[in-house]
């Protein structure tokens, strides 16, 4: 038998560090990677590249789960950067690995006996590979399966495309990896799984505090699209951007395999040792304090949400059933303090956060309630909610065939139903919905407002009144991206107030209508359009 060239070598040294042959906790290196064996029962080794830091290997239990011709990696690949490997020993034994560039520092981390890989990711700059996330690029035969909304987001077997490159036709049904998103202030833990040892492999986001967007911001989490299933960490990213994005430490977030089921946040809410591992932009508890106080002027039935945010961090507490309220550990700094019935603003203050202390700052809603409606359809909780296809659209794209009829529709109020009034308009789908309605004598002056969630392509509600047009509202604030066609509907809530003048309206028979209004122009669902929260017909202030 001949002699083996130091290619073939290099590739059997990996092969057999990657089987698993070597299960003793601790890292070694073989070719140009680093390989990091767990030392845990079930067994995780994987391989990091020394010149890019892409994950190239994952072996658990012995299966590989890394697809093949693209690696595990921050954006779309770092390309390159400095790898360093440490072994840290502390409560725990850890191994640490570090990969930096000019802006950004991305941290691995193993602890011992844990199949769970630990990652932070530090930046100075939003980086230049694109958006930041974490994709994890694995086998669909071993992981073919997603949770929690399963099929939604499996493109794999499209048929067509139905817009762009991120929305398809599979058996008559429209998926997106769009389709996989959470609320931040719901996720728990977001999975693949798969195979005949039925393997989890979950992102958990422990920490969330450097991402934009709020509470109510959803981003992709997870699809199967054929080649690969993809698993994501979105930190920031510009699918419908309300705010600048923050720089400093994202994370702790980790991936985590298993068997025994799917993991929960809460298995994870203590990562103080992270603190132990000389992690850039890393706070720990005592250098951090909480608000605690009261909300009140929640409307009944609907849940209160405080929010805090500045340009370094965002946090989020939900308010018990009495109103009380205590905020996650905080980094130091001034806060602006906003208060939402289910996800309507009603209150804004400011907040100042000490480390090591508990600052209490109460906060009530300043929103009317004096009025008297003549009517109102929907609820002012910054959602479609019950509106024709908003059970449907988070889901599945406008066009497809599950959905209602969107077609210009009429709703008659008291006899209509809330589901005959559509969730949103588009300009050149359903312009305008047609409000029809009875007055036992004419009211005088009125105002009609249009609380809307989300605008595309600046469209805004245009409304004419028994044959009297409106007044032009101003073009809203442009958020430059697809929002309803990719079940998005969290924007920047506007409200729109139209002054109706006394002889307007009249004892009898009235209609209005709303229409979309805007400079732009598109093809159906993406022309202009807008997403309701609430339309109410009122006196008084």
């Amino acid at each position: 038998m001949g002699s083996r060239s130091a290619m073939q070598l290099a590739i059997l040294s990996l092969s057999l560090f990657v089987s698993g042959v070597f299960s003793a906790f601790g890292y070694t290196t073989s070719g140009n990677n680093f390989i990091i064996d767990a030392g845990s029962a079930n067994t995780l080794v994987f391989s990091v590249s020394k010149s890019s830091c892409d994950i190239n290997s994952i072996k658990y239990r012995g299966t590989e789960l890394q697809y093949g011709s693209q690696g595990t990696h921050i954006g779309s690949g770092l390309g390159t950067a400095t790898v360093s490997v440490s072994q840290i020993t502390g409560t725990s034994k850890y191994i640490k690995i570090t990969c930096v560039t000019s802006t950004l520092t991305q941290y691995m981390v193993v602890k011992e006996s844990d199949s769970t890989i630990y990652m932070g990711t530090y930046i100075t700059a939003q980086p230049s590979i694109g958006e930041l996330r974490f994709i994890a690029r694995l086998l669909p035969a071993q992981l073919p399966g997603e949770y929690p909304y399963g099929d939604v987001s499996n493109t794999n077997g499209a048929s067509s495309a139905v817009e762009g490159s991120d929305v398809y036709l599979v058996n008559g049904q429209t998926r997106s990896k769009f389709f996989s998103s959470t609320r931040f202030i719901d996720e728990d833990s977001h999975c693949v799984y798969g195979g005949s040892d039925l393997i989890h492999v979950c992102i958990v986001t422990p920490q969330q505090e450097s991402s934009s967007g709020g509470p109510f911001f959803r981003d992709i989490d997870s699809n199967n699209a054929g080649a690969s299933t993809n698993l994501y960490n979105y930190m920031n990213s510009g699918h419908v951007q309300t705010e600048a994005y923050r720089m400093g430490l994202h994370g702790p977030y980790l991936m985590t395999f298993s068997r025994s089921g799917i993991p929960t946040l809460k298995s994870f809410s203590d990562m103080s040792w992270f603190g132990e591992l000389g992690i850039t932009g890393y706070v720990a508890a005592s250098g951090r304090g909480t608000v605690s106080g009261t909300a009140s002027g929640v409307q009944s039935g609907m849940q209160g949400v405080v929010h805090w945010y500045n340009s370094a961090a965002q946090y989020w507490a939900k308010t018990s059933s009495n109103g009380a309220f205590t905020s996650p550990l905080m980094k130091p700094g001034t806060y602006t303090m906003v208060l939402y019935q289910t996800e309507f603003k009603i209150a804004t203050s400011s907040v100042s956060v000490s480390a090591g202390k508990t600052t209490t700052a109460n906060i009530a809603s300043t929103y009317s309630t004096t009025r008297k409606s003549l009517f109102k359809i929907g609820e002012y909780d910054g959602q479609p909610t019950g509106f024709r296809n908003a059970d449907k659209f988070l889901r599945m794209h406008p066009s497809d065939s599950r959905m209602g009829s969107w077609a210009p529709l009429t709703y008659t109020v008291g006899s209509s139903s809330l589901s005959d009034f559509p969730m949103a308009v588009f300009q050149s789908a359903n312009s305008p919905v047609t409000i029809k309605f009875n007055l036992a004598s004419a009211p005088g002056a009125a105002t009609l407002r249009i609380a809307t969630t989300l605008s595309f392509a600046g469209s805004r509600p245009q409304a004419t009144v028994n044959g009297w047009t409106g007044p032009a509202p101003s073009a809203p604030t442009k958020i430059d991206s697809r929002g309803v066609t990719r079940g998005a509907y969290r924007g920047n809530g506007e409200v729109y107030d139209v002054s109706i003048a006394l002889g307007k309206l009249v004892a009898g028979t009235n209609t209005i209508t709303i229409s979309s209004l805007s400079g732009s122009s598109g093809d159906t669902f993406l022309s202009p359009n807008f997403i309701f929260d609430c339309v109410e017909l009122y006196t008084g202030s």
